[in-house]
């Protein structure tokens, strides 16, 4: 290496750092033609497929943000719908409620009514049921009482007739009771 350094020293004219003579600069002219050229050969070949490669992948991403936007949007519209879907079905039940305790009501209202009727009737029977009784032991006691006062008749009677009155009060019940008529 030190050899070839020192070979490229001896080629150039002294004083110069690297020679800038007309073959090296024809050599430049070249290599940027080539470069010019190759540059305009690649952009005419290469720019249309690149270009027509970029705008299919542009189309395509907007196509995916068009479809992510309708997507959303039918999401969007789903999520609404079922909103009110919840809503419409939150006022049903609310309804059902409703209607339900307004029957519930109407039946505790009927059950009250009917069990009124009941009591009334149950209390109707009872004094009913209390007068005759009342009735039967008023009847009884009547009974009692007559046969009371008739033993308490007899025995005053028997204390205070003698034998001959007694005998006339019989005679003359015999007498009532054969002039009266036996109804058959």
């Amino acid at each position: 290496m030190q050899n070839e350094m020192w070979f490229l020293a001896q080629a150039l004219p002294e004083g110069r750092v690297f020679g800038l003579d007309g073959q090296t600069l024809m050599d430049i002219g070249i290599q940027l033609f080539n470069g010019i050229l190759l540059a305009v050969i690649l952009g005419a070949i290469l720019y249309n497929p690149v270009k027509e490669f970029m705008q299919k992948r542009t189309e395509s991403i907007q196509e995916k943000l068009d479809d992510s936007d309708a997507t959303m949007l039918t999401a969007k519209n789903l999520i609404d719908e079922y909103e009110e879907k919840i809503e419409n079905i939150n006022k049903e039940r609310l309804t059902i409620l409703e209607e339900a305790r307004a029957q519930a009501q109407e039946e505790s209202d009927l059950i009250r009514q009917e069990t009124k009727l009941e009591a009334e009737e149950t209390r109707a029977r009872m004094q009913k049921s209390m007068e005759a009784e009342k009735k039967r032991i008023q009847d009884e006691s009547r009974l009692y009482i007559i046969e009371t006062a008739a033993l308490m008749a007899e025995k005053y009677v028997a204390s205070s007739i003698n034998e001959e009155d007694h005998i006339k009060l019989f005679e003359e019940a015999l007498t009532d009771l054969e002039e009266s008529k036996w109804q058959s």
